[in-house]
């Protein structure tokens, strides 16, 4: 295993630690892959107290010219199955007023607001409607944008390959 996989398998359990944590309050276990669909895995756990496997479609990636700068993608469904959240942790350090930006291929999408400081990183949650969805599916890259300052923000690339089949895999 190559050390660009382990840390993205360290990243990966330590976001799926940090999903959970914000679901459900502190999890024992980092969750299990089921499956992995092109750039994307899904991982799933049982939270203490909780009545069911929660799952998670899950991607790390760090920056190419900066290797100590990266993010963990995670989109769930609600327990109530009623939405779509994405969360993205990044890094601590980044600018929190500016928010996180995202552009899938070449199409600006906004920005999303970060919601809390956890001690490996910031996250930013928004709810995904249809449109963001599809755009996810038929995309090719996403780039998710972060401010250290307000005038320097560091985009960072994301294959979208296999996010429509791991999505459509989640409980």
């Amino acid at each position: 295993m190559g050390a660009t996989t382990r840390a993205r398998l360290i990243a990966s359990a330590a976001v799926a630690l940090a999903t959970c944590a914000l679901a459900a309050g502190p999890v024992a276990a980092q969750g299990t892959v089921k499956s992995v669909h092109g750039d994307w895995q899904v991982r799933c756990d049982t939270p203490p107290g909780a009545q069911g496997e929660q799952c998670a479609l899950i991607q790390s990636v760090t920056a190419e010219d900066r290797p100590n700068v990266g993010l963990t993608v995670i989109v769930l469904k609600t327990a109530d199955q009623k939405s779509r959240l994405m969360r993205v942790l990044a890094p601590l350090g980044v600018l929190l007023p500016s928010g996180l930006g995202l552009k899938i291929d070449k199409t600006d999408v906004g920005r999303a607001g970060f919601v809390r400081c956890l001690p490996n990183g910031c996250v930013a949650e928004v709810v995904m409607d249809d449109n963001l969805v599809k755009q996810l599916r038929t995309g090719t890259s996403a780039t998710f944008i972060i401010f250290q300052t307000p005038e320097e923000g560091i985009g960072i690339p994301m294959g979208l390959k296999g996010f429509g089949e791991g999505y459509d895999k989640l409980p």
